[in-house]
């Protein structure tokens, strides 16, 4: 485990593959970890990647530099915090690829701060959260699968995150992937993450803001304006649905115009969890970026 200090956190990363490779971001979700990616980071390693697994903020190791930091979940904030680690470490440019949070994560960078981005794979579609639109309702069928966000917005929900987390994301686990079997072991290798002192503030003010029931942090408010007005994602990129999502009913294909330079999109038969259910097919997407990257060049 290695660990970068950027201007609000020091971030712990899992890292693979060669020094001198071409650098990689994999960025997780929640209720996730960095181990989502133990099967795919071989694979881009060996490829000649170097990959870089961060936990993010309120995830394992991670950890804030000062208690006066707002202990923001918002999309500005982590899609800041893969830029800041980049500056970290010294990466000019990466490919950037992540799912659920991570998703969210590697879209606003790559929207915000193209000029970073080599290449992004997104699962799913055009994940940056249109924050007015969630002020909406959706079809029934969906608000069911989004039980744990309407939770949230209410003190009984942070209570029971606070004293449930495994339980509350475990169901998650199980409910977003009906099809993956995962032993006991292996959900807690990554809930220990969950045990992060921060993370009980850091997911319900994300699920707060997004529902525009929380204000964001002030120091963020140009980066989310801009977010506000739905930016095209101008770097090379490959997006990823699995047919088993229950948060996703239907797909994404239809974010195809909001990716107006070389785009993909892939279907996968898997839930919510895509790089652990379908490792290959998500290490797969990252090494044809690269291959699309390097023929520019």
């Amino acid at each position: 485990m290695k660990t970068a200090r950027t201007s609000s956190l020091e971030i712990a990363f899992r890292e693979e593959g060669p020094a001198n490779g071409w650098p990689v971001i994999l960025a997780h979700g929640f209720p996730y970890d960095v181990h989502a990616f133990d099967e795919v980071a071989p694979v881009l390693g060996q490829a000649g990647a170097r990959v870089i697994v961060p936990y993010l903020r309120g995830f394992g190791p991670t950890r804030f530099l000062s208690s006066r930091t707002m202990r923001s979940g918002q999309q500005a904030a982590l899609g800041k915090d893969l830029v800041e680690l980049m500056d970290a470490l010294g990466i000019e440019r990466a490919i950037l690829a992540g799912y659920d949070w991570g998703g969210l994560a590697s879209c606003v960078a790559s929207a915000l701060w193209p000029e970073r981005v080599a290449g992004l794979v997104s699962y799913a579609g055009y994940d940056i959260i249109d924050v007015e639109r969630l002020g909406r309702a959706y079809n029934p069928s969906l608000e069911q699968v989004l039980w744990y966000q309407h939770l949230f917005q209410h003190a009984r929900g942070r209570e029971c995150l606070a004293l449930h987390r495994r339980e509350l994301c475990r169901i998650l686990w199980k409910q977003w992937s009906p099809r993956w079997a995962f032993d006991d072991a292996t959900f807690e290798r990554t809930a220990v993450s969950f045990d992060n002192p921060d993370f009980v503030d850091v997911v319900i003010h994300s699920y707060r803001f997004d529902f525009g029931l929380a204000e964001g942090d002030p120091a963020l408010a140009p980066l989310e304006a801009q977010l506000a007005k739905k930016p095209v994602i101008t770097v090379p990129a490959i997006t990823l649905d699995g047919t088993e999502d229950p948060l996703k009913p239907g797909g994404t294909a239809d974010h195809a115009s909001m990716f107006v330079s070389r785009h993909e999109h892939r279907v996968v038969s898997c839930g919510h969890n895509f790089p652990w259910e379908a490792p290959q097919d998500f290490a797969d997407a990252i090494i044809t970026i690269r291959t699309w990257v390097a023929c520019r060049h």
